[in-house]
């Protein structure tokens, strides 16, 4: 898909939510970007040579563009970020990636998506942009607090794993869920997240039966 943004194209700041200590959301404005759910885009302050990649949160039809952020501890972009108010001028560049969906697939596949932390956004992306969409979300964090947008999912669809809080859906680790729930093999599966998570729930899944073609991956650290 063809982006009307150019590169380093200045955009501003409409709103910041902040969800945990650590992690907030950055709304800005879409200043006509086209995007697949699943891209990401990358975000800077001006007059700074820092910028970081961020899936987008928002939907494909939201007349903004979202990012969730998880403040690094080393990290420079995500602490400037997370000190910005609205009406801030940004740097955006993008969208990249392939992490998205097949639209042949859209409206008859099942999908199965597991992610760690802040990679849930890339999911959030994808059922805001798809009614009727066929998913379950598999999200692995440490807290009840850091299940990131929980409200906006079907409860029905949505699985949160918890390591350290018993009060979620499932006490323990997206992978260890999985090891106890087998997938369907025709089952489409995305992984999006910290990437030991990824690796070895690859190796679960392909254990299961899941075919190469029916994995896709999205690494954030």
């Amino acid at each position: 898909m063809m982006s009307n943004v150019t590169n380093n194209t200045l955009t501003s700041v409409n709103q910041i939510k902040h969800l945990t200590p650590s992690t907030y959301i950055v709304r800005i404005e879409r200043r006509e970007l086209e995007f697949r759910a699943g891209q990401y885009i990358l975000l800077g302050l001006p007059g700074y040579k820092n910028k970081r990649e961020y899936s987008i949160y928002s939907g494909e039809m939201d007349p903004f563009i979202e990012v969730l952020i998880k403040e690094i501890q080393d990290g420079v972009v995500s602490k400037q970020l997370k000190e910005i108010r609205p009406g801030t001028k940004l740097v955006m560049d993008g969208p990249f990636g392939f992490f998205t969906l097949s639209p042949e697939q859209i409206e008859t596949g099942k999908f199965l998506f597991i992610a760690s932390g802040t990679g849930i956004a890339p999911f959030h992306s994808f059922v805001r942009s798809f009614a009727g969409l066929d998913y379950t979300i598999l999200h692995g964090v440490r807290y009840l607090d850091e299940g990131y947008g929980k409200d906006d999912y079907d409860p029905k669809r949505y699985i949160l794993c918890t390591t350290k809080d018993p009060e979620g859906n499932f006490h323990g680790r997206v992978t260890e869920y999985i090891k106890n729930h087998p997938v369907d093999n025709q089952t489409l599966c995305y992984l999006c997240g910290n990437s030991n998570m990824i690796h070895e729930m690859h190796d679960i899944l392909t254990e299961q039966g899941v075919p190469n073609k029916n994995l896709h991956a999205e690494v954030y650290f």
